[in-house]
């Protein structure tokens, strides 16, 4: 591991570790809260790959990292929540930042989720992000058949529980208004925060935040950016999320297309404006789809402290 990943940051104690309590501290300061998300490595959990991004991203000092749900080389659910978990309770003690360990509920029962939970808060893990899953062709439904179940189910288990929002709609729900209705069921089950599907085009964001409190959805929503590295990439999340593509994108993938150098920097580039402008615009928070590059989230990181619109 490269010796400049260290951390000496002390774990942060208990209760401080809660990202609803993090949101509410930063309401006061007028500053939003900042995160990046990684992801467990495919395959075996190598902790020292693990260690090396985490620690690269602890040294930016965002707010939370939360992790997602790995597929965890074998395709099943219990090791899967295990490398996410492993992942979680790592950047935590090691590096001392809040983490948020992603959780699905679909094709799982009520006593393997019992038994992930019990293992969360072994390890320490406060904070999780209720999440459906992705249903596939042989995917059974048990008891848990939306993120909005495993929401109450995992408060009653006293976790701070974060949930997805879809600035766009989610890719199974072509109605808007029904988008914000479950965005407001996952606020009535217990959910203490949302953290959005990435999206291209702020003016989404927006008309999807006005909407969504207009409706009583008054939960911290923050917004996530991924910066587009390459042109299989963008086609890649506009498929699987339903994201839109604006022209400034196809223009630069265009006229990028045969250099892919400079594409990788338009698309941090083009990533740091949304995230001004989202700062700028009064938004709880600011989350980042890092795609496991700490690099990339230097140069973010750098942009919003040249601002000064994140804390230092």
């Amino acid at each position: 591991m490269d010796t400049q990943t260290t951390s000496t940051t002390a774990a942060a104690p208990k209760g401080q570790r809660r990202i609803a309590n993090i949101y509410s501290a930063f309401q006061t300061l007028g500053k939003p809260v900042f995160s990046f998300e990684i992801f467990p490595p495919k395959g075996d959990l190598t902790q020292e790959q693990a260690a090396d991004v985490g620690g690269q991203l602890a040294q930016l000092y965002p707010d939370f990292i939360s992790v997602t749900f790995s597929a965890g080389g074998s395709g099943s659910h219990g090791r899967a929540a295990d490398a996410t978990v492993s992942v979680a309770q790592l950047l935590q003690d090691q590096f001392g930042v809040p983490a948020l360990a992603h959780l699905t509920c679909a094709n799982t029962t009520r006593e393997h989720l019992d038994a992930v939970c019990e293992d969360m808060k072994a390890r320490g893990i406060e904070n999780v992000l209720a999440l459906r899953g992705d249903l596939r062709e042989d995917s059974e439904l048990h008891e848990f058949r939306l993120a909005v179940d495993l929401i109450a189910y995992l408060k009653d288990k006293g976790f701070c529980v974060g949930a997805a929002a879809y600035p766009e709609g989610h890719i199974d729900c072509a109605d808007p208004r029904a988008n914000i209705d479950h965005l407001k069921s996952k606020q009535d089950a217990g959910a203490d925060f949302f953290v959005t599907q990435l999206f291209f085009q702020n003016s989404y964001a927006y008309a999807f935040l006005d909407e969504a409190r207009a409706r009583g959805v008054t939960l911290p929503i923050s917004f996530g950016v991924m910066p587009f590295m390459s042109k299989s990439q963008v086609q890649r999340m506009v498929f699987m999320c339903g994201a839109s593509l604006p022209s400034p994108i196809v223009k630069i993938l265009a006229h990028y297309e045969n250099d892919p150098v400079a594409l990788e920097q338009a698309g941090v580039e083009y990533a740091c404006r949304q995230l001004v402008d989202l700062a700028a615009h009064g938004v709880d928070g600011l989350h980042v789809y890092t795609m496991n590059r700490p690099a990339v989230a230097r140069a973010v990181k750098q942009e919003l402290d040249a601002a000064s619109l994140v804390r230092g």
